[in-house]
């Protein structure tokens, strides 16, 4: 069965909701190829004691573990907010096809970082994608931590 966009980033919300239940940033991941959900994953910096443990970053690991592979140029990652710089970088490296997210960050995503596109040449981008859902579990986890 084929799914929609809006499928996948309904399950990445999911994950941000893993995140938010576990007092991590809530940001969740999806990663998809062939209508299949390959890897799932959400922040854990928390729990890791690891500045590295973005949704997306442990998403792409677990998905080359998956495959057996480095690169990832067939497949598509949701994410519910715009990657930073440095899950940008993981992105780059993995030359991921197609990436989604649903808001956007103006505090640290890449687009307030750099001028150019942080992405590999061949990799598609689309921001947008459920946003009002994904800005209010952001707004809700920082509303509650003040």
């Amino acid at each position: 069965m084929v799914q929609t966009d809006t499928y996948y980033m309904q399950q990445a919300l999911r994950e941000a909701q893993k995140a938010f239940d576990a007092g991590e940033v809530p940001i969740g991941a999806v990663l998809v190829m062939q209508d299949r959900i390959i890897a799932r994953a959400h922040n854990q910096v928390e729990l890791l004691k690891d500045p590295t443990a973005h949704a997306e970053v442990l998403a792409i690991t677990a998905a080359c573990d998956q495959m057996g592979a480095k690169y990832l140029p067939d497949a598509t990652l949701y994410v519910t907010l715009e990657p930073c710089l440095m899950c940008s970088g993981a992105l780059f490296w993995s030359k991921i096809g197609r990436i989604v997210f649903g808001a956007n960050d103006p505090g640290n995503g890449y687009a307030q970082k750099v001028k150019t596109s942080p992405f590999h040449p061949k990799t598609k981008l689309e921001g947008g994608l459920l946003a009002q859902e994904c800005l209010a579990l952001m707004q809700g986890f920082f509303k509650n931590r003040r």
